[in-house]
């Protein structure tokens, strides 16, 4: 049958109800999770629900994506079934009394991928056995090729007193042949944890773990009060970046482009970068690691 998900045996279909049980309150982290057999971006479909109020805590997981989303407004595909696409929704400018959170200021919200790319470098070496790293701000590497990655959008509050919602979209290859890996305009080759040479590439346990690993860390940062270094994430992330200390070149989002040394993450999650006249911080881009 064209378009069954039960063509592909290497490729098996997951399930709704278990990762319900396994993700969703009271058995799970989550609030509420949607699977989709194909959606264009789950990270669009969040957004719409946070747009309309959905509280945080929403899942959406897809089998394919057809226009998948990317820093710099790229649009990808990928094959039913291969990979795992999800994008989950954050609240952290909201107070979460019965949890001890307080409200996190937006200047911190910078952290929030690369926890993802945190939990994304524990689920792949426990799971998949492999040796992964992080580029700032939202690729995970193995070995010098693209495994995964992190967009963090905003969507603004109901009013001007709502502080913004976050929704954290993350993309990890797992079963991509070679001649399916989506091409990098970057020039920074594809991989897939199967072609790594992953330990185990089902995508359910995969999920299970970085979903979990997620709430995890975003729990000991809320708890922390948004403070990177109190909630260990800082050291988590500087342990698995490995951009810190090389020479990069960053394409920055108006075009300039700025080579140096990376030298560290400051307060915000920005990128510190030295160059031969200052050191800057860097919001956001896209990093080249130079040899």
């Amino acid at each position: 049958m064209p378009g069954s998900p039960y063509t592909d045996l290497d490729r098996p279909p997951l399930s709704a109800a278990r990762l319900r049980r396994a993700l969703v309150a009271p058995n799970g982290p989550w609030a509420r999770l949607e699977l989709h057999a194909e959606t264009g971006s789950t990270n669009a479909d969040v957004s719409e629900a946070a747009a309309g109020g959905e509280p945080e805590g929403l899942v959406v997981v897809a089998e394919r994506q057809t226009a998948g989303r990317g820093r710099r407004g790229r649009i990808w595909q990928s094959p039913p079934r291969a990979g795992i696409a999800t994008s989950v929704l954050l609240r952290p400018g909201e107070a979460a009394p019965d949890r001890g959170w307080a409200a996190v200021a937006p200047t911190g919200y910078g952290w929030l991928p690369l926890l993802a790319g945190v939990a994304l470098v524990e689920a792949v070496a426990r799971l998949a056995e492999l040796d992964a790293a992080l580029k700032w701000p939202n690729d995970l590497l193995i070995g010098d090729a693209k495994c995964a990655g992190v967009l963090a959008e905003a969507v603004p509050g109901r009013s001007p007193a709502q502080p913004p919602a976050i929704v954290l979209g993350i993309g990890l290859n797992v079963t991509l042949r070679a001649d399916e890996l989506p091409v990098n305009p970057t020039g920074l080759p594809a991989t897939s944890l199967q072609l790594a040479g992953a330990a185990a590439t089902d995508r359910d346990p995969l999920l299970r773990a970085l979903l979990r690993s997620v709430a995890d860390w975003y729990d000991r940062w809320r708890t922390a009060g948004g403070d990177a270094q109190a909630s260990g994430l800082r050291d988590a992330y500087l342990e698995s970046c490995a951009t810190i200390g090389r020479e990069v070149r960053v394409l920055l989002p108006n075009g300039e482009t700025q080579t140096g040394t990376a030298t560290g993450i400051d307060n915000d999650g920005q990128l510190q970068l030295k160059t031969p006249t200052e050191t800057r911080s860097i919001a956001a881009g896209d990093v080249l690691h130079l040899r």
